[in-house]
């Protein structure tokens, strides 16, 4: 029987200050990118637009595509994002600002939820998942 064992990474970025937390903020194995969920109150320029969802999402974003940079990545390389407002009303601020970064209509699958505590009091994360380039 032949064994593909997957070689799994783990990176802190440049983009974000590390945390003392128990999580990586970048998981990678043969195949995939794990971001963990990011918001902008974990990162100073993000802070500036803290309860302005559509400016979050924009920072946010920003954010996510400098550290998908950092593996030679892009949004076109993302496949699942994860979503959590703090209030769904904010729905479609979010969503005006998060289909900016992808082109025509080539979306990854995504899931929106309620999230009505996320940390710092912010009122977008998210968290993206990227297919690796051979």
């Amino acid at each position: 029987k032949a064994y593909c064992i997957a070689l799994i990474r783990r990176y802190s970025s440049k983009v974000v200050p590390v945390s003392g937390a128990p999580f990586s903020q970048m998981v990678t194995d043969d195949r995939y990118a794990y971001l963990a969920g990011l918001v902008a109150a974990d990162f100073p320029a993000g802070q500036a637009v803290m309860g302005h969802p559509g400016e979050e999402t924009t920072a946010v974003m920003q954010a996510i595509s400098k550290i998908l940079n950092e593996l030679g990545l892009n949004c076109s390389d993302i496949v699942r994002v994860d979503v959590h407002l703090s209030d769904l009303d904010y729905f479609d601020q979010m969503d005006e600002a998060y289909r900016s970064f992808f082109e025509g209509e080539e979306f990854p699958a995504r899931t929106t939820t309620e999230s009505p505590r996320l940390f710092g009091g912010a009122s977008v994360e998210i968290t993206v998942q990227a297919r690796l380039r051979d």
